[in-house]
């Protein structure tokens, strides 16, 4: 508990993403995956126990994608974009069924934006000015990346500064035999990229990663 620490501004999470993130606490990240195959992937993820997909904006039709996804899926998924560089983005990801917006940077403009429409929002950050900054703009979850570079030392320096109802998702290298020293460090969960999916890879491919994960992540809260 840290009952001194104050937030920057009233925490008021997204309630569809925070109620996700307790069922499954992973964002599966499907770059470059097209709108042929984004359906099966979304459901290989969610029969496997995923409930937060992302597509980043660089896949290749990616409002198409996110629209089949959130089609396939029930409504306890939560689909959205990443790789949101600019605030116009966030009105096409809402028209096509998104409610997370995730974002390599912190932009206030960005999280603002997602902030004014209702949607979630996950900006990336690597460093405490950032965070807070974040924070004050209305971030539902703190995406730490890259955590190959800030390491579970930097998870454990954070938490102890930042409210513990604020999700710190280290993206970036995680793999299903990293995890462990993130979470005992403070971690709440994480976003998975290339170990869990590759652009071309069969949706079984995907099922079975993704299975990997959720072991793993059982596994390390066991430990």
């Amino acid at each position: 508990m840290q009952p001194h620490i104050n937030l920057p501004a009233p925490y008021q999470p997204h309630a569809g993403l925070a109620a996700a993130f307790a069922a499954c606490p992973l964002i599966a990240i499907l770059r470059g995956v097209t709108p042929a195959d984004a359906a099966d992937h979304g459901r290989a993820l969610y029969a496997a126990g995923f409930r937060i997909i992302e597509v980043p904006l660089n896949s290749p039709q990616p409002f198409e994608s996110i629209a089949a996804i959130r089609e396939a899926l029930a409504a306890d998924a939560i689909v959205g974009a990443g790789t949101v560089l600019h605030p116009s983005y966030v009105d096409e990801v809402k028209r096509a069924g998104g409610e997370l917006i995730v974002m390599p940077h912190s932009d206030a403009d960005v999280v603002r934006a997602a902030k004014a429409q209702g949607l979630a929002c996950a900006p990336g950050v690597a460093t405490p000015n950032e965070a807070f900054a974040a924070l004050k703009n209305g971030a539902d979850v703190l995406k730490m990346f890259p955590a190959e570079q800030l390491g579970p030392h930097v998870v454990k320096a954070w938490r102890a500064v930042i409210a513990a109802q604020v999700p710190l998702v280290p993206v970036g290298g995680v793999t299903p035999d990293n995890m462990g020293p993130f979470l005992a460090a403070g971690a709440n969960g994480f976003g998975l990229g290339s170990a869990l999916y590759k652009p071309g890879q069969s949706a079984a491919a995907t099922a079975a990663h993704a299975k990997a994960f959720i072991d793993g992540l059982q596994a390390a809260k066991a430990s």
